[in-house]
């Protein structure tokens, strides 16, 4: 396996005089070809439909019955990571299960892992692996507990939750009892790994909804019709956080640790991040027809919600909304994270500004008017710069929960089409979902969404799951000349293996980006543990400045774009992979190299 190394402030090889002239003659031809090409063919996003193709097959069920239980409603998250490290982003379905009432099919519904083989091809390997849980799966997130170098898994169920231990093989363990973080027999909602301490390990956040149970089950009836209920006629259920005590082993440490609920919250979709910069990671959780959490701690682990004094409560005009997906990124390139969160049906969703002051603004009436969000329920969000110039854009999945109320108002549709909104750089989106292609033709009642690099391209695909239906595969076939990007991997020695809570800036081109490295976000889901940066025109990094979490920070300088850069903690020079369908490295080969 190749593997290029690139030095602190890179290096420059001397070439004689015939070399740099073809060097020249061939530049100056492909960059007439280019601007030739340039001229046929402008910048456009295009998203491409590729699930017939890809060998995807896994379909969803709620288990629905026409009993209308809540939980059918909120099934659920995905995830997408590099479970085998030969730097291929797979993907892991959550699927639902079959209810009382609903026929018995063979064989049952269960989750299902995808291995990606390239070129846009995946392969069910659940059986394989031993990841095909059969609960009824609502969220799923991802991260190197154990920091063994693989990620893991953890799901979250209506029922026991489950840990999947990545033997690094292959293959998985279900070690969710011997761990300590069945969470209970309760409505699972989002969850995240982090470092509440600094210690290295990471911990487990577990967001729940509601106190459901078949037994106190009651039909909603609203005006003579059975409709699926709210969770305003249900109690809420404490979230969890869980300690690991570095020996594959959790302590439940909710009421230490300061999570406590003034009010039970209906837990929904989560995020963890340091917003404001101190070293150390909060939490924000989504709460559904309630206000939301913000959780910030005080960098010994121990936690103060404090969403009503940081902004994140409600929105702008002071309502709590039906929140639903959450995603964090600096969209306006000002050095502080930001977050998106997407709302109910007639509610615009909610787009927090980070002001740097230690509060947050609620702009999306100013950011993002005009857009077809406001009609439907949004679910899944990620914040992915689309177009590669330097700049996040919002990708939305729409759906309705109700599937009999399409005859009482012509917008109220179970299915919808998922939404592209474009970052203009003033601090505004516009909306262009009908000039990107079939990928955003698609209409079904979409949950979850994912947004990583699917065939390593340098353009950032996304993953739908929908509702009672196949998931979306959709491709990233963007025309952009003359754009540039960077994957980034993070690799912790004494911060966690994976980076998780550490923050990335880079500097190209007159415009600085800050990233931060998560576990868990969207609804209920996972992706982007490999960071991209779309950096527009230029084709060198000026400068890549890495604050690992709980340590220091390194510098690296006048790095290559179009490549997918490795960063070893308190390793002086950075590794440079190439990303070709023949290329599969694995993390041995990068650690021994």
């Amino acid at each position: 396996m190749f593997i290029q190394r690139s030095s602190l402030g890179g290096k420059r090889l001397r070439k004689n005089g015939l070399i740099c002239g073809v060097l020249l003659l061939a530049s100056l031809l492909v960059g007439t070809a280019r601007w030739f090409h340039s001229r046929q063919l402008p910048l456009r996003i295009v998203l491409r439909d590729m699930t017939s193709s890809s060998g995807i097959s896994w379909d969803h069920t709620d288990g629905s019955s026409g009993r209308r239980y809540i939980v059918e409603t909120v099934s659920a998250g995905l995830a997408t990571f590099d479970y085998d490290g030969d730097g291929w982003i797979d993907i892991y379905f959550v699927n639902g299960a079959l209810l009382p009432g609903c026929p018995q099919n063979l064989p049952p519904p269960r989750n299902a892992l995808y291995r990606n083989l390239g070129h846009f091809r995946f392969e069910d390997i659940t059986e394989l692996a031993h990841v095909g849980d059969l609960g009824y799966g609502v969220g799923v997130t991802a991260g190197d507990y154990n920091n063994d170098g693989f990620a893991d898994l953890y799901i979250c169920n209506f029922g026991p939750n489950v840990l999947y231990r990545n033997n690094g093989d292959g293959t998985f363990t279900a070690v969710t009892e011997e761990a300590g973080v069945t969470a209970g027999n309760l409505v699972g909602a989002g969850a995240s790994f982090l470092d509440i301490e600094g210690d290295g390990d990471l911990d487990l956040y577990v967001a729940n909804y509601v106190n459901f149970s078949f037994e106190t089950y009651k039909p909603h009836i609203v005006e003579g019709r059975h409709i699926y209920p709210g969770p305003m006629i249900y109690d809420g259920v404490q979230d969890i956080l869980y300690r690991n005590e570095g020996d594959g082993h959790f302590m439940d440490i909710t009421q230490e640790a300061g999570i406590i609920e003034d009010n039970v919250g209906t837990g929904m979709g989560m995020i963890c991040a340091d917003y404001d910069r101190d070293g150390d990671t909060d939490v924000f959780v989504l709460n559904d027809v309630a206000h939301n959490y913000f959780w910030e701690n005080d960098g010994r682990g121990h936690f103060t919600e404090v969403g009503l004094e940081r902004g994140l409560a409600f929105d702008a005009q002071g309502r709590y909304l039906a929140s639903m997906g959450v995603d964090c990124a600096d969209y306006d390139n000002d050095g502080w994270l930001d977050f998106f969160h997407t709302a109910y049906s007639e509610q615009m969703p909610a787009l927090y500004r980070n002001s740097g002051r230690g509060f947050f603004e609620e702009v999306a009436a100013l950011a993002i008017p005009g857009t077809s969000l406001f009609p439907h329920i949004n679910w899944g969000c990620n914040f992915v710069d689309l177009d590669n110039d330097g700049w996040v854009d919002l990708f939305v999945a729409n759906g309705n929960t109700q599937d009999n109320l399409e005859d009482l108002a012509a917008h109220i549709t179970y299915r919808a089409r998922n939404s592209v909104l474009r970052n203009l750089g003033n601090g505004k989106f516009v909306e262009i979902t009908d000039q990107v292609g079939d990928g955003l033709a698609v209409v079904e009642s979409s949950r979850g969404s994912a947004a990583d690099d699917l065939d390593n391209d340098g353009r950032i695909d996304i993953v739908v799951l929908n509702a009672r239906t196949l998931p979306t595969i959709i491709r990233n076939e963007s025309h952009l000349p003359g754009h540039h990007w960077v994957h980034l991997t993070l690799l912790g020695t004494t911060s966690n293996r994976e980076g998780v809570g550490s923050h990335v800036v880079l500097k190209a081109g007159g415009l600085t980006q800050t990233r931060e490295v998560h576990s868990g976000r969207s609804y209920q889901g996972h992706c982007g543990t490999r960071l991209h940066f779309g950096i527009g025109k230029v084709s060198i990094i000026e400068r890549l400045e890495v604050r690992w979490h709980a340590g220091k920070t390194q510098v690296f300088e006048n790095l290559p774009a179009n490549s997918w850069w490795i960063v070893i903690q308190d390793h002086s020079e950075a590794l440079q992979v190439p990303l070709s369908p023949e290329n599969r490295p694995s993390w041995k080969a990068i650690w021994g190299g």
